[in-house]
């Protein structure tokens, strides 16, 4: 039986992907160091519109993978024009939908900045205003940046994302050391560098869309109509995958607030072991990108032992991956801990979680994130989101505050309730898949 992908085209497909979570990874660390020579009221505000921010990156990627599954199993069905179509219904909506919540978010801008972020200092609030009133301004094209990637990595080609990746974390950067060292501007520095970086990468992005020489392609620029058929399609894994990303970022912000109460040992433990353990899953990530490419043209195929061939395939590469990545980090974490100067307290407590979380990533992590993708790109995204959102609800925040509180495990039962939620999606996302259901799912 002929492949759909050859190791070659898995190799194409994945690397990139590598390269550009961990730039992303890389240039936030950066970015944020750069932001912190402002001053504390700046890092502050920063990271509270992020929170923001995050939560609409969520949204918009959730819109872009359902464009991308619904375009990637029409090239998979040999209907590349059909997959043209998607893309323009995913381009004109996610168009839309995204101005209107930037105009939702300038004109809800004192509901956001008085009562989200409730009681915080003058200066604080000062430079969230500054920086929500420019930073906001890139929503659009921070929105087809996502759709524009999430499409080129559906035909395979995730070179693409990676390079414009490369070149919008690298303007970005640039900006801010011309206007934050350069010049000496306070939180403008930080945020005009974000909107044009933001721009030039929508901008770009929808120029390459209007390749016609590439399999899928924006038909034109002007003049698309709605098509309700297509839209409805894209949005049954959308809005799906949107509440689950939704939720799962409220969940994190809920148990940083119960991280709080613990005092100042517990957050620094906790900041430094989210900043280390965002690597340590790194490649988990990028191969969860690939596996719901790959397994979309093959559902598209109606060929499922091929899905099944590549979801074994490229999970191995997953649990390989995190073991070499979890490795090396445990191994580095003398040198990690010296590089954050923590007291011997807050170290030790920081080793003890990112060791638990290293081995929970090793044996756990692809099965409850990885192995999703698959589901979603077969059209099971709904069932997706009941599994991720009942289990984050009951056993992440559920189990944050019994074992934190009542079995006194502090900031560390926080992160045993977050790996029990980890388990608990495995276990459904695993029988689901061996039960076979998710291949007779029409969309």
């Amino acid at each position: 039986m002929k492949r759909l992908f050859s190791n070659r085209d898995l190799r194409r497909l994945i690397i990139p992907l590598l390269i550009e979570q961990f730039l992303l990874i890389f240039v936030g660390l950066a970015d944020s160091i750069m932001v912190a020579s402002v001053g504390e009221e700046a890092v502050s505000a920063v990271s509270l519109i992020d929170s923001v921010m995050i939560l609409l990156i969520n949204a918009f990627t959730a819109l872009a993978t359902g464009g991308a599954i619904v375009a990637g199993q029409a090239i998979g069905r040999g209907k590349p024009e059909e997959g043209c179509r998607v893309v323009d219904q995913l381009v004109i909506f996610i168009s839309v939908f995204s101005v209107v919540i930037m105009a939702l978010l300038y004109l809800g801008k004192p509901f956001v900045l008085h009562v989200v972020f409730g009681n915080i200092e003058r200066l604080v609030m000062q430079n969230c205003n500054v920086y929500l009133l420019i930073v906001a301004a890139s929503i659009p094209f921070m929105a087809l940046y996502n759709a524009g990637a999430a499409i080129y990595r559906a035909m395979g080609d995730s070179k693409t994302p990676m390079l414009m990746s490369l070149l919008m974390n690298g303007l970005n950067l640039a900006g801010n050391a011309l206007l934050i060292y350069g010049l000496g501007m306070g939180i403008e520095g930080a945020a005009i560098p974000t909107l044009a970086s933001r721009v030039f990468a929508g901008v770009v992005m929808v120029g390459l869309l209007l390749n016609k020489k590439k399999t899928l392609h924006l038909t034109k620029l002007w003049g698309i109509g709605f098509d309700g058929g297509i839209l409805k399609k894209i949005l049954s894994i959308g809005i799906p995958y949107g509440l689950e990303n939704s939720m799962f970022q409220l969940g994190k912000i809920l148990a940083l607030s119960l991280v709080a109460t613990f005092g100042t040992v517990s957050i620094a433990a906790n900041a430094v072991s989210n900043s280390v353990c965002t690597f340590a899953i790194l490649t988990g990530m990028a191969t969860g990108y690939a596996l719901s490419s790959v397994t979309a043209q093959c559902v598209g195929a109606g060929d499922y032992e091929q899905v099944r061939y590549y979801t074994k395939k490229i999970m191995s590469i997953a649990y390989i991956s995190l073991f070499l990545m979890n490795v090396l980090i445990v191994l580095l974490m003398p040198v990690i801990l010296k590089v954050y100067n923590l007291s011997p307290e807050t170290g030790n407590l920081a080793s003890k979680i990112i060791i638990y979380h290293s081995i929970c990533a090793v044996l756990i992590w692809p099965s409850s994130f990885t192995l999703s993708n698959t589901l979603r790109a077969s059209n099971d995204a709904r069932y997706c989101m009941v599994v991720s959102i009942l289990s984050m609800w009951i056993f992440r925040i559920g189990f944050s505050y019994i074992l934190a509180q009542y079995f006194n495990m502090g900031v560390f039962g926080i992160w045993v309730a977050m790996t029990i939620d980890w388990l608990v999606r495995a276990v459904f996302f695993i029988v689901r898949y061996i039960r076979g259901k998710w291949q007779f799912i029409q969309i």
